[in-house]
């Protein structure tokens, strides 16, 4: 496989048809070089505003609310099925806009097709219920779509994040416009061919492409969303919120997250080691839920860090085409970031027991794998989203200074915990403020599990059957049957 097989001019997505974008077109980059991988057309105010309007027609002909649930599930397994089919040509887009390993892009391509499996088997199991009301009269309640559900899309996981909003999306009933990300917006592409070649009514989903400050910011300002879904970092979320707040709209946020995991002393240290090292080195590091915080016990602490530093030593940086351990980081400004929190934590009397700098041997946006030790809760690094492949780890003494550091933070996507106590790892987790703690495996759930944060990491649940709620809205229709007084048949 090679770049030559990547088209180089994609176009926008809108009302069943291929588009160019009234703003001319952005460059994709490969991260893994530096340069320019292929073209895609960029969307402004106009192309948001026809494509919102496409996805208000849909939505108002009523064709997924009218359709049998089992139906709306049907397409869906249709659309998996296409997704499934062009895996390997997802996976070179996503390794080649995105960074990731082959292997990485084709499990991206099968996430895609399961979330439309998953949610395509639940469109006929999200019922409402009957409520008595006594004799004469017959009170329901229906789960009803939203309309128009505006999802603004990352760039670290792109098809994955944007396929379970989507999903669910259509699971329920509702139309999408999905604004997908600049920087790696070609997998999400080929979403869109695998939706169109189904023949899914057109208007129901849209994409396009843009920047976050015109295309996106229309697109969540726009009067005629209904429902946002935006998966990204706080700031964009707090405008988004904004936003929807002055249109008092819905909205799902997941909004990152400085997860922690905590090794107790009886831990399996080296269970507890490879686990850490996917927790922060898969995708090198550009994962929400990345374990980006290590809380060791002072007894156990340098034989972790010995075991982490020997795993990272080892990953061997390069390419995702090559089949490298660590790829690229998405871009030249994330990786100055990621560098620069790096050398404030070493000013800030840190030590990099590994890593800590840029890797100015090979093209492209190279990060060394790093481990810090030494941090303090108080530093940047251990309170904000790096995004990148470097581990904090803090020493502690007992389960309340662990539990205190690793809720010390403004985060609450996710969190672990590491023994071979079940008492202690229940007690842990009911201690620690995030959505989803994981036990003795980083990223131990999956498709099925809810997701989401709390405190500043957001609000509503991806994944699992709970997410179906975050797309419908309670409607309650109370009947009076007849007309007699007390309930009674009239005459």
């Amino acid at each position: 496989m090679s770049e030559q097989q990547i088209k180089p001019y994609w176009q926008n997505y809108i009302d069943g048809a291929w588009v160019d974008g009234g703003g001319g077109r952005i460059a994709v980059e490969d991260p893994a070089s530096g340069e320019t991988l292929a073209e895609v057309a960029r969307a402004d105010g106009g192309d948001v505003d026809r494509a919102v309007a496409a996805a208000r027609r849909a939505f108002e002909s009523r064709y997924l609310q009218d359709l049998r649930p089992a139906e709306r599930g049907q397409l869906m397994f249709e659309i998996a099925e296409k997704v499934a089919g062009m895996a390997d040509e997802i996976a070179l887009a996503e390794c080649l806009d995105n960074g990731k390993t082959l292997a990485g892009g084709r499990n991206e391509a099968m996430a895609c097709a399961r979330y439309f499996t998953y949610y395509g088997g639940a469109a006929d199991k999200l019922e409402g219920r009957m409520i008595p009301l006594g004799a004469g009269y017959v009170d329901y309640t229906v789960p009803a779509p939203f309309g128009v559900s505006a999802q603004v899309v990352p760039w670290n996981f792109p098809l994955q994040i944007g396929a379970r909003s989507v999903a669910c999306a259509i699971a329920t009933g509702n139309a999408v416009v999905v604004k997908s990300p600049e920087l790696s917006p070609l997998s999400l592409c080929k979403l869109a061919e695998a939706i169109d070649q189904v023949g899914l009514p057109k208007g129901f989903f849209n994409l396009i492409c843009g920047y976050g400050h015109d295309c996106g910011g229309a697109l969540v300002a726009h009067g005629d969303v209904d429902h946002i879904v935006f998966t990204g970092s706080l700031a964009t979320g707090r405008s988004i919120l904004r936003a929807a707040a002055e249109r008092v709209i819905p909205s799902v946020m997941e909004l990152g997250g400085k997860s922690a995991g905590i090794v107790y002393a009886d831990a399996d240290l080296e269970q507890a080691a490879a686990s850490t090292a996917i927790g922060i080195f898969t995708h090198a590091g550009q994962v929400c839920s990345a374990q980006s915080r290590l809380l060791v016990h002072r007894r156990v602490h340098d034989e972790v860090v010995d075991r982490l530093v020997e795993r990272a030593r080892a990953l061997r940086l390069g390419p995702g085409i090559d089949g490298a351990d660590l790829t690229p980081l998405i871009s030249a400004p994330q990786l100055d970031k990621v560098e620069g929190y790096c050398l404030a934590a070493s000013q800030a009397g840190a030590d990099a027991a590994t890593g800590g700098r840029r890797d100015d041997g090979l093209p492209g946006h190279f990060m060394a794998a790093t481990v810090f030790t030494g941090v303090t809760p108080d530093m940047a690094m251990a309170r904000e989203e790096v995004f990148g492949p470097v581990l904090a780890v803090l020493p502690f003494e007992d389960e309340d200074e662990a539990i205190r550091i690793a809720n010390g933070t403004d985060y609450g996507l996710c969190a672990g915990v590491y023994t071979k106590d079940l008492e202690k790892a229940h007690w842990t987790a009911d201690r620690l403020s995030a959505g989803q703690v994981f036990v003795n495996e980083w990223f131990a759930g999956g498709i099925e599990t809810p997701f989401g944060g709390m405190k500043r990491s957001g609000f509503g649940r991806e994944k699992g059957q709970e997410a179906l709620l975050n797309y419908v809205q309670t409607k309650n229709v109370a009947v009076k049957l007849g007309s007699g007084a007390g309930g009674r048949p009239g005459g």
